[in-house]
């Protein structure tokens, strides 16, 4: 099993909550969260882009670093860890991406790679003059299809002249390019997020489902496979879980237990609200899962809540599922959080036992 990290790059991590850790983002906690995750053996730190938040009593991700130039500042501090930044796609021209991430690039030895997004919330644009209008919702991965082709012309061939709808290029350049093949990832789950994610990705990011049920998100995967059965492409799954452990089950609940009683609903509100307004998108989309009000106050992630040996358990029932290559993780305290995966719940993992035994020494030193 491959295990990420999502780091938080917006305040409060995942938990809508008035009861859950409150913190602002900042580099040093993201850079203290990184070398742990580093030293622990972890594989990959991946950062999301947002740009306006959902307010409510919490201020919930209405403050947020920006995502390149927190894993610039990552790159130069880190040695073996993978690093993903999130590229909002409406906001950058795929040149200006491009040549960005190939400085990263050059900063990380060739540890870096990006996360595509489409745009689902629209007042992150609109504030900026930047929403092309709701007809977007329909077309958003055919204009997503065209900027990762440019990307990959320029990081491959050094030049685009893709004429498409949404892009003109004139023999555009780019230079020095990646010095290896610059992974691309995706978090579609709508049929039109995998076709794209099997045509144009390398990993496709994908919601766990329900607590304490590891394997619920195999309909999923199972889609992917399909899609990229139509490609012939090699493209696995990851997925996003939230951890809550502690010594014992019990009190791993009753964390859980606060966290619910004390959702910021106003907060929760605002998310349904965005995530109603794409009227033109199925009902399969990440979106639709994250707003839904059956457990919105941890965006209706999968969440594993048990002792340090049930999430162990757990997370190894994961890599049951054909097509998984790992996990993308979240805390509750991401500090604390990792420091448990880490020293309990890694150790006892019959995924992750190759990893413990080198990655220890690793981690007295961060």
């Amino acid at each position: 099993m491959n295990v990420g990290v999502f780091i938080p790059i917006g305040n409060n991590g995942w938990l809508l909550s008035e009861n859950a850790p409150q913190y602002k983002p900042s580099f040093d906690l993201n850079k203290e969260i990184t070398l742990k995750a580093e030293g622990y053996g972890l594989d990959f730190a991946l950062s999301m882009i947002k740009l306006r938040g959902f307010g409510g009593k919490t201020e919930f991700w209405d403050h947020n670093l920006e995502s390149f130039t927190l894993m610039a500042g990552l790159a130069a501090v880190t040695s073996r860890i993978k690093l993903y930044a999130t590229a909002p796609t409406l906001c950058l021209p795929p040149a200006i991406t491009a040549r960005m991430a190939s400085t990263i690039d050059s900063i990380s030895h060739g540890r870096f790679g990006l996360n595509l997004v489409t745009g689902w919330q629209r007042p992150e644009y609109s504030q900026m003059g930047l929403w092309p209008g709701d007809e977007y919702f329909a077309r958003r991965y055919d204009y997503l299809s065209e900027y990762a082709q440019i990307l990959r012309d320029l990081w491959g061939t050094g030049r685009s002249d893709l004429k498409g709808d949404f892009f003109q290029m004139d023999d555009c350049r780019l230079s020095p390019q990646p010095q290896a093949p610059m992974t691309i990832i995706c978090a579609g789950q709508s049929a039109a997020g995998m076709e794209f994610t099997a045509t144009y990705a390398d990993y496709n990011f994908c919601f766990g489902k329900g607590v304490n049920t590891p394997t619920a998100f195999a309909p999923t995967v199972a889609r992917l496979e399909e899609a990229k059965a139509k490609t012939g492409r090699d493209v696995s799954s990851y997925v996003l879980f939230m951890v809550i452990a502690d010594e014992t089950d019990a009190a791993a609940q009753a964390k859980w237990e606060h966290y619910k009683a004390g959702a910021d609903q106003e907060a929760i509100a605002w998310l349904g609200l965005q995530g109603a307004a794409d009227t033109k998108s199925g009902s399969d989309t990440n979106v639709r899962q994250m707003a839904d009000p059956t457990s919105a106050v941890n965006i209706n992630m999968g969440t594993l809540v048990g002792s340090f040996a049930t999430v162990a358990t757990l997370l190894d029932q994961v890599m049951t599922v054909p097509g998984t290559g790992g996990v993308l993780l979240v805390f509750d305290d991401f500090l604390k959080g990792l420091d448990d995966f880490g020293t309990r719940i890694q150790p006892l993992m019959e995924t992750r036992r190759h990893v413990t035994a080198e990655a220890a020494p690793l981690a007295e030193v961060a």
